[in-house]
């Protein structure tokens, strides 16, 4: 499966953005769908997913709140809806998809086979 992550760009303190990860290749319905992140001089971090469809959907607690992970199953597509945007989510983001995750490995960049290009966000103070 091939993904494409978008919908990044420049928001204020208090802004939202909606990103998006299109699959193209493969049904993202039999796959775990995570979205993780990664800011300049600091390692990939795990934002919030969801280890198999109709599973739970967990967050990072940094996010947890503000951010809200769905998905349309039509469109092959999942959404990162980030509200209340804080300088400190300033990264790249990332979507991430895997067949054989387990929940236990949710948070691990390492078990996803797929990756996604990236989308910059930026929050301005």
């Amino acid at each position: 499966v091939q993904l494409q992550a978008s919908g990044g760009g420049l928001v204020q303190t208090g802004g939202s953005l909606t990103l998006s990860c299109a699959a193209s290749g493969g049904t993202l319905n039999a796959y775990g769908v995570a979205w993780f992140r990664q800011a300049p001089g600091k390692e990939r971090e795990f934002v919030g997913g969801f280890h198999r469809s109709g599973g739970t959907t967990n967050y990072a607690e940094a996010v947890k709140g503000r951010f809200t992970i769905s998905r349309d199953n039509a469109k092959n597509t999942v959404y990162l809806q980030m509200n209340n945007l804080r300088p400190e989510d300033t990264a790249v983001y990332y979507c991430a998809a895997s067949r054989t995750l387990i929940l236990s490995s949710l948070r691990m960049p390492t078990a996803y086979h797929y990756w996604g290009q990236g989308t910059q966000v930026t929050v301005s103070s």
